[in-house]
């Protein structure tokens, strides 16, 4: 195909007054399918014998019995005092003279500091000792292994450490009684042993976050994280803090299995504070109440002489958090959320959410529940905009809005998923128009609380993981493109997932997949232990690190084409831009950003007129690009899709830039002041 050519012109005289938020480039965490167990650095699972026996009869959930008697019987039992779930029994016979215990399978990296084990156990009184290890299942060879000393027949933490010398994806976690330990006389209250949790977290975990994810997540620089979701509406926050054996396990009502209570607020702000970026809690408007929400602003924002603030305090946090930013309702207008209602009955809601939270800290800032239907957003914001200062979107697009499925040509796919920021901008404007019409709604602002490329029907099966193609992440640089545009409307943005999650996770941890309504299923290659970013990371990546200020007009002279819809009802788009075009300026005038999504099947080759900006140099040019456009990242080839800077001379305040088919670009200038 032959080479097009465009013109891309830079006003960087003029320019928009109002800057550049950077919670526009967030990102979202949700305790949904896989997200937590591949964020968390916790290899084992059922770590407080929570699941029933459904595989093995008497052991919890993924434990097995590590037994080479042929008496040992497993039993689950009532937990301790103060815990949830079950506790363990192992019962071992003496006439068996052989090892007895429960093992799980896990896979582990290197860690010569030592992976740290907490167990809770306790054990009839002739049994002194157990030794907990890690083995390669494969060859047999024992990777680390510690004994711990039982002192007391009433339950009691222990804590070791098991030094691992080399990684294994194929290992198995022990914990037993092992053959050479004395033996009793009698089967009469002996050979009983209890366990009340189990967990192992490696040396280099932060905050219980997997080393290599909060490294990935600092490179992503972005400004906001969000704690939300469809489980929200049903999240109680209390039962995820304090002391995490007596938090209780309970159901994750949205998605099915049990809500991960080792990621609550203490663990959520801390995740925060580690990536320095502002936290925005949603509250639970589902089955919650306005007092448990203002209760929750108080304990993360009350002084320590408050009721909550003394909670939190007693928690090992004496200083308030200040958590700001604060959402209410989550899809509340979707007949699957708990809590789903009309917009009269939430704008009721909410005006009652709002006037409770903010009686406990006047200075925080609400987000209230918005919807992509306007007459939704109208009964909101008639009856509560007084009460609140955001109102959410969330956009998430896909083919199936245009009639299109798996048979459709590939290539009107294609242009039909980077169409995003058309049906984005014609969103915005709905609003813009409807916050215009009266005074009194004059100060509200857009929060995009969760967006990504929907790839119907490949959310409901199993397929090439669309979401994480340079397609979709040609389609996610063009929606920020249009929120940059929108800067003054549009502040906060939440990128939806951050790690697995479903198909949308910008950071991925092993191969595993999941969808909305299977769950997780085993991957290609039992590489687990593999944590690599999709194309659409290295764009949030590449968008959040530059100096941005303020938008500055541009013109952009470009090739077009069409979506062609097989919906009637849908609006035809034609003469879509081939590439979409947002400059920005920084704050101190001297650095320009353009940022090139080039959404064509072909190379354009771009001419840039900087308008005087800066006469000669040399640019920086920032390229996230592939062979193909259904490229992907994966854990054989983890670095397929990834982005790489260019210098580019320039002469007579023109760039030259050479655009690969769909693909995406940052050209980034910076003048020497005289």
């Amino acid at each position: 195909m032959a080479q097009s050519r465009a013109k891309i012109q830079v006003n960087a005289n003029q320019v928009g007054k109002d800057k550049i938020n950077p919670y526009l480039f967030g990102h979202f965490v949700e305790d949904i399918r896989d997200h937590m167990d591949a964020m968390l650095a916790y290899p084992l699972k059922d770590m407080d014998f929570e699941s029933l026996d459904g595989t093995f009869k008497g052991l919890s959930g993924s434990w097995r019995p590590y037994t080479n008697g042929k008496s040992t019987i497993y039993a689950l039992e009532p937990a301790a005092a103060h815990h949830s779930g079950h506790s363990q029994l192992v019962r071992i016979y003496s006439d068996d003279e052989g090892y007895a215990g429960v093992s799980q399978a896990i896979a582990v990296k290197q860690d010569r500091n030592g992976y740290y084990l907490a167990l809770y156990a306790r054990a009839s009184v002739e049994i002194k000792f157990v030794v907990a290890e890690i083995a390669d299942k494969t060859s047999g060879e024992v990777l680390g292994q510690a004994r711990i000393d039982l002192v007391s027949h009433d339950w009691k933490h222990y804590e070791s450490r098991l030094a691992v010398e080399r990684e294994c994806e194929h290992a198995e976690f022990r914990l037993y009684v092992p053959s050479e330990h004395e033996r009793w006389l009698d089967h009469v209250s002996t050979g009983m042993l209890w366990l009340d949790h189990i967990s192992l977290l490696p040396s280099d975990s932060v905050g219980n976050v997997r080393k290599e994810v909060m490294d990935m997540t600092k490179d992503l620089n972005a400004g906001m994280m969000r704690l939300a979701g469809n489980y929200i509406s049903a999240y109680h926050w209390r039962q995820a803090i304090g002391p995490v054996y007596e938090r209780p396990c309970f159901i994750n009502e949205a998605w099915g299995g049990w809500t991960n209570k080792y990621f609550g607020t203490d663990e959520f702000i801390q995740f925060c504070r580690e990536l320095n970026v502002e936290p925005l809690i949603c509250v639970n408007d589902g089955s919650g109440t306005p007092e448990e929400a203002a209760e929750w602003v108080e304990y993360c924002n009350g002084s320590a002489d408050t009721p909550m603030g003394k909670l939190r305090a007693a928690n090992g946090h004496v200083e308030p958090y200040g958590v700001k930013y604060w959402e209410i309702g989550n899809e509340v207008w979707g007949p699957w959320q708990v809590g789903h209602c009309s917009a009269e009955q939430f704008a009721q809601r909410c005006t009652r959410f709002a006037q409770a939270m903010k009686a406990v800290d006047p200075g925080i800032v609400l987000l209230a529940c918005g919807d992509t239907k306007m007459d939704w957003n109208q009964s909101v914001i008639e009856r509560a905009a007084e009460h609140i200062d955001y109102l959410t979107l969330h956009l998430y697009h896909g083919c199936n809005r245009f009639g299109m499925n798996h048979r459709t040509p590939k290539e009107e796919r294609y242009k039909a998923i980077v169409s995003y920021p058309e049906w984005t901008r014609e969103t915005i404007q709905q609003l813009r128009d409807m916050f215009g019409s009266k005074e009194r709604y004059a100060h509200l602002k857009l929060a995009v609380t969760e967006y990504n490329t929907m790839y119907y029907p490949n959310t409901i099966r199993k397929g090439l993981p669309n979401e994480h193609t340079l397609e979709a992440a040609v389609a996610n640089a063009a929606n920020l493109n249009e929120f940059i545009r929108n800067s003054d409307l549009v502040e906060i943005g939440s990128f939806s997932d951050l790690v697995n999650g479903w198909l949308g996770g910008c950071i991925r941890v092993g191969d595993n997949y999941a969808d909305q309504f299977r769950g997780k299923t085993p991957g290609w290659s039992g590489k687990s232990l593999t944590v690599y970013g999709t194309p659409t990371y290295y764009v949030m990546k590449m968008y959040a690190n530059r100096d941005l200020g303020y938008v500055v007009q541009s013109h952009t002279e470009c090739g077009s084409f069409k979506v062609n819809s097989l919906v009637p009802t849908v609006p035809q788009l034609n003469d879509l831009p081939n590439l979409d075009v947002v400059a920005c300026i920084n704050g101190n005038g001297d650095k320009l950003t353009v940022f090139m999504v080039n959404r064509s099947l072909g190379d354009t080759v771009t001419e840039v007129r900087l308008d005087g900006f800066a006469a000669s140099g040399t640019a920086q040019l920032q390229e996230l690009t592939a062979d193909d456009y259904e490229s992907i990242n994966t854990v054989h080839k983890p670095n397929c899709v990834v982005s790489v800077t260019h210098e580019l001379p320039f002469s007579q305040s023109q760039v030259t830039c050479q655009l690969k088919a769909s693909s995406v670009y940052a050209l980034e200038i910076t003048r020497q002041r005289g």
